[in-house]
């Protein structure tokens, strides 16, 4: 005996959980690659708490967000697909291409605990939405919650299943999928239209704005870049998060999916004249420039967002004049110890925004004086 639903199966008869899906080999391993309903996906699934890491509260919250987009405002979402392993349970039919699982029987996962666990947390909420309703006697409500339900229950996800994984190998294909960058397809760069406010904003400049298409962005890699790239889609995200907010990304306020198309270009205007004025003030784009690295950029967009909101809204007139102080500013200073340079990506950051503030302060007296002249 090996397993849980094998002792099950000897005292009742067995009801088995089918799913249509063809085997193929990823990677040296046996996969089921087929599509699944929401409702018969959360019904399968395990964590294993050895494997997966805990559930971030920001990223479940934006996840049912962007779920609720689709259930509310009948917009189209993308998810891509959950990895899932069967760890040997489970019986395949080769001849009707069907996987059947016992009803005991779990699917471990691989990627996608947020993804489903948002599902997951917009059920239980619409569900307790539609018991109150009931209650109340509310036709329309219990209407409208039942129609919303039957989406979710119905909404298809993608999904590949490795059929004979140990831990180690889900351990080590869980930390590859989150470290590596992912090429994305034509079809999720078309439906960024359907996504947060700066995500949107950077795909508009990328495509459209002539001072972006000379710099080197990989506009393919969603979480990195390619080699011959200097600056990723989502570190232009981060840029565009402390230019305008004075924020590190995790922190963003205002990146939600409702904004007007006056927002998104007024936003791009500003966008372009900031890029415009780094071109203009500093040496051409290269790693080996200081001035160019991730920390001192967003340290530099952290110091000028402070400068053109002093007036309590965004003035790219106080923008402009600021990022006079470019040609000024001594470089290789910033980092000036072998401490400082081995820093946490986070901390030479803000290392940077404070070396850039105090240099800034000392020497506002020279902008202003250069104001009067001209």
């Amino acid at each position: 005996m090996t397993s849980l639903s094998e002792l099950t199966s000897r005292h009742q008869k067995s009801t088995y959980s089918e799913m249509e899906g063809v085997l193929a080999q990823t990677f040296g391993h046996t996969t089921l690659s087929t599509t699944l309903p929401v409702s018969k996906l959360l019904t399968l699934y395990a964590v294993d708490p050895e494997v997966q890491r805990s559930i971030h509260p920001r990223n479940l919250s934006k996840l049912m967000d962007y779920i609720m987009l689709y259930l509310n405002d009948q917009q189209p979402i993308y998810f891509p697909g959950i990895i899932l392993s069967a760890r040997g349970v489970g019986e395949y039919d080769a001849q009707a291409n069907v996987y059947r699982l016992h009803p005991l029987d779990k699917l471990y996962v691989i990627d996608g605990q947020h993804r489903l666990a948002a599902f997951q947390r917009v059920m239980e909420s619409l569900q307790s939405a539609l018991k109150r309703a009931k209650e109340k006697m509310d036709e329309d409500q219990v209407n409208d919650l039942t129609e919303k339900l039957r989406k979710l229950y119905a909404f298809p996800l993608s999904t590949m299943i490795y059929m004979n994984l140990n831990m180690h190998e889900e351990r080590q294909l869980f930390s590859d999928i989150n470290k590596l960058p992912r090429k994305i397809g034509g079809n999720l760069a078309v439906l960024r239209d359907q996504r947060p406010f700066y995500h949107v904003l950077a795909t508009q400049l990328l495509e459209n704005d002539p001072v972006f298409q000379k710099l080197e962005i990989d506009t393919f890699s969603e979480r990195g870049k390619g080699d011959d790239f200097h600056f990723s889609y989502h570190f232009i995200i981060e840029l565009l998060v402390a230019l305008f907010e004075g924020r590190l990304k995790p922190a963003a306020r205002n990146n939600s999916y409702h904004f007007t198309q006056k927002e998104l270009d007024t936003h791009a205007a500003h966008a372009s004249l900031y890029f415009e004025k780094l071109m203009e003030h500093l040496p051409p784009p290269s790693r080996n420039e200081i001035s160019w690295s991730d920390e001192v950029q967003i340290a530099l967009a952290l110091l000028f967002h402070d400068e053109a909101v002093r007036s309590n809204r965004f003035n790219k007139y106080a923008l402009e004049h600021a990022m006079n102080i470019l040609p000024f500013i001594p470089w290789e200073q910033i980092f000036s110890s072998e401490e400082e340079t081995q820093l946490p990506r986070r901390a030479k950051t803000m290392h940077a925004y404070e070396f850039l503030k105090r240099f800034f302060a000392q020497n506002r007296l020279f902008l202003l004086s250069d104001k009067e002249v001209n």
